[in-house]
């Protein structure tokens, strides 16, 4: 046998390539792990659509209020709500562009009886709150947070405290909802109500759809933490602290409007500047034997004031749930479901003390000092902001 003949019987054969069949059952393959890893993290996109459609549509009332107080964006269902809650006087547009069109540039520095930089200061911080409690279901389900899984449980806390939140707001529209119909400014809130039902059924659907079934390995223990500990003291201490006197001041509004806290320095000019003796003046004062009467006329800035109490009393319903309620857990889960809520609180915090800001000096011509309102608020968005952002 000639060596051409042997060379070319030791020739190895080439390992055929794989078949198409084989690459495509592998490229599936990776598909059904790559949507697989989608669905575990990310929370279901029916639920994302509800709440952006929902929550979305009251967070752009809550923009219009704060930044563009009594401008009409929905036709005469809005105008009548806006005449009936009386924000219609801080809307100016009869110079075009140089109007103020209820801006910031409406805020004066010295409050007069014509101006009613109080009740101002009423819808601008009620618009920043009602931005910043919807803004805590908006942002973690619209933006994703490195970490954060659906199927873990993460969201949970988060959403459960969004369903007790939407039913208080239902709870408050329902209240005024026979006064609104008498004043025929009803459709609005009607909307209002049936964007927080749809809402409230599609969350409370997916809590109770939720499965947790992907729990993390259990983690070492940072030092003096246990499972059962907070995620912060230092966090909860101030919130315990700077937030607690909030629902004082807040639940005092919303339940006892008109009631005098003799331990709050100043509390009655606070009452007076914010219009809260004209419609409900304390029993037995000199505001009830002179305008008690016509507190009737003045439901409209009740039912604000009292709506802004129920927004501060939700914004401080989030912070002691993610401070007190939601624990660090053996997996170190709970440092995620926190910093899902501090994110949101924390900008919710910077937007009340950026409406403080603004109105401290009308406050201090009507012998209301916000000093101590503003560290308090400033020092806390700063400890909000450090926790979440770190």
């Amino acid at each position: 046998m000639s060596r051409k003949k042997k060379e070319r019987n030791n020739v190895v054969p080439k390992k055929s390539k794989g078949s198409p069949k084989k690459n495509n059952d592998s490229n599936n393959a990776r598909k059904k792990d790559n949507s697989a890893l989608v669905l575990d993290h990310l929370p279901p996109l029916p639920l994302v659509f509800a709440v952006l459609l929902c929550s979305g549509s009251m967070w752009v009332f809550g923009l219009r209020d704060t930044f563009a107080t009594g401008k009409n964006i929905l036709g005469q269902i809005d105008h009548d709500y806006l005449e009936f809650t009386k924000s219609l006087q801080w809307f100016d547009d009869s110079n075009g562009w140089r109007s103020t069109h209820g801006g910031l540039s409406t805020i004066k520095p010295v409050t007069t009886d014509e101006n009613n930089m109080g009740g101002l200061f009423v819808r601008k911080l009620l618009g920043a709150s009602a931005m910043g409690v919807h803004m805590h279901k908006l942002l973690p389900l619209l933006f994703y947070q490195t970490g954060s899984q659906w199927t873990s449980g993460h969201f949970r806390p988060l959403l459960i405290t969004a369903v007790i939140a939407n039913i208080a707001l239902a709870t408050l529209y329902g209240f005024y909802l026979e006064d609104f119909i008498s004043a025929n400014a009803d459709g609005l809130p009607k909307i209002f109500l049936a964007l927080l039902f749809v809402e409230t059924v599609i969350i409370t659907y997916y809590i109770l759809r939720m499965r947790i079934n992907k729990r993390r390995p259990a983690v070492a223990m940072p030092d003096g933490k246990t499972p059962s500990s907070v995620v912060s003291r230092i966090l909860g201490r101030t919130v315990f602290t700077i937030t607690g006197i909030t629902v004082l001041v807040a639940g005092r509004d919303l339940f006892f409007p008109g009631f005098i806290l003799k331990y709050f320095p100043r509390d009655d000019i606070y009452l007076e500047w914010t219009g809260v003796f004209l419609h409900s003046p304390p029993e037995g004062s000199e505001e009830a034997a002179k305008q008690g009467i016509d507190a009737v006329f003045y439901i409209g800035d009740k039912f604000m004031s009292q709506m802004l109490a129920l927004n501060l009393l939700i914004l401080a319903l989030y912070k002691f749930v993610s401070c007190f309620a939601i624990k660090y857990g053996s997996d170190g889960s709970g440092l995620q479901k926190t910093k899902l809520i501090w994110t949101s609180s924390a900008i919710a915090e910077m937007l009340v003390f950026f409406i403080f800001r603004l109105f401290a000096q009308t406050a201090r011509s009507a012998s209301w000092d916000m000093r101590w309102h503003l560290m308090c608020l400033g020092y806390e968005a700063l400890l909000l902001g450090l926790f979440a952002f770190t």
